[in-house]
């Protein structure tokens, strides 16, 4: 993190504050919502709109490093984040989150015990309350390709889809693909294996890349431009017409596993509106409503089980793939080592 501490520090003097909350404007009810892009159901936000008589104004970021460089920065003006797991503990550590009003948590029952297990991070649920269990996987476009390929990492080494391949512009998932695919953890900090999955990636994925992105590969797959796409499956599948998804898009989870993500909602020590984020968090995890958020991106519904009885969608995959997967952890300050191997990767010609 000491890497990362300085460029924050250089950067804070040109970010502004995001928001000018007037409370005389909207007497407090107002919720600002700082999300992943894709990631917010429309109809949901609208209920609680018309219930709490409130309006929210949402803010979206493709990665957490970009939403934590954009905090730790001096961003100002958001109530509810949501933060992956790593980061979760991250913010946690630096003062950076306030303690949920436990009164208004009346749905936390609802969580399967099982993810709840998983929180090492905030294991009674003092600070963080589960959002998603997710996984990353691979993408093929099926009316690209017609040549068979391997259905584990190393389809990023074949010929056929260069030029036509993305994957994520975040360093723990590309590198954590890596090291999963030599045989290693996806959190080892070991020189040696860090060093293995940087000479993968650089000699053998890169070249066959068009770029690193973390954001507009789904509009990209829909469009042809991309064949073969890491990342999350839901940002391409909201990209395609339902009508086309079994004819287009052949998703998978490698057999090797992969990076997993349990993102969490948190509410920001600053927050203007607490309150609100509060009852937001707790309206989230109504069953009928949380079964809203499943069936709008297919994840299996694993974070909050009551709400099979609501759901109508099959998910796109099921939770026993995303089992195969591991959560990122907070390495501290090993994360330079990450930081070091993806500057290399990123902008070595």
């Amino acid at each position: 993190m000491k890497k990362l501490t300085k460029i924050l520090s250089a950067v804070a003097v040109a970010v502004a504050t995001v928001f000018s909350v007037s409370c005389s404007k909207n007497s407090g009810r107002t919720l600002y919502l700082y999300n992943w892009t894709y990631y917010t159901p429309d109809d949901v936000i609208k209920a609680f709109e018309q219930e709490f008589d409130c309006t929210v104004k949402l803010d979206s970021y493709s990665t957490c490093d970009e939403m934590y460089a954009k905090l730790r920065a001096g961003a100002k003006g958001y109530d509810v984040v949501i933060p992956s797991n790593d980061f979760v503990s991250i913010m946690l550590k630096q003062g950076m989150l306030r303690e949920l009003d436990q009164s208004k948590m009346t749905n936390r029952d609802k969580i399967n015990p099982v993810v709840q297990a998983k929180m090492d991070f905030d294991p009674e649920m003092k600070y963080a309350v589960p959002y998603a269990f997710s996984a990353t996987g691979v993408m093929v476009n099926k009316t690209k390709v017609t040549g068979e390929y391997k259905r584990d990492y190393s389809i990023f080494s074949d010929p056929q889809f260069a030029g036509h391949a993305t994957m994520m512009d975040e360093m723990r998932e590309v590198i954590g693909c890596a090291l999963v695919h030599k045989g290693y953890n996806m959190n080892s900090v070991d020189d040696s294996e860090l060093n293995e999955a940087y000479r993968l990636i650089s000699s053998e994925w890169k070249p066959n890349l068009t770029k690193f992105d973390a954001e507009g590969f789904g509009k990209s797959f829909a469009s042809g431009d991309f064949w073969l796409c890491q990342g999350y499956p839901e940002i391409v599948y909201g990209e395609v017409d339902e009508s086309r998804w079994a004819d287009t898009i052949d998703f998978f989870i490698p057999p090797e596993g992969g990076p997993a993500t349990l993102d969490c909602m948190v509410i920001l020590k600053d927050a203007p509106h607490y309150e609100l984020a509060n009852e937001f968090i707790n309206f989230i995890h109504r069953p009928e409503m949380y079964a809203k958020f499943i069936d709008t991106f297919r994840y299996p519904c694993v974070v909050n089980t009551e709400a099979l009885n609501y759901v109508t969608k099959q998910p796109m995959y099921n939770a026993e793939q995303a089992y195969t997967c591991t959560l990122k952890q907070d390495l501290g300050d090993n994360l330079d080592k990450y930081h070091d191997i993806w500057q290399k990767i990123r902008f070595a010609d």
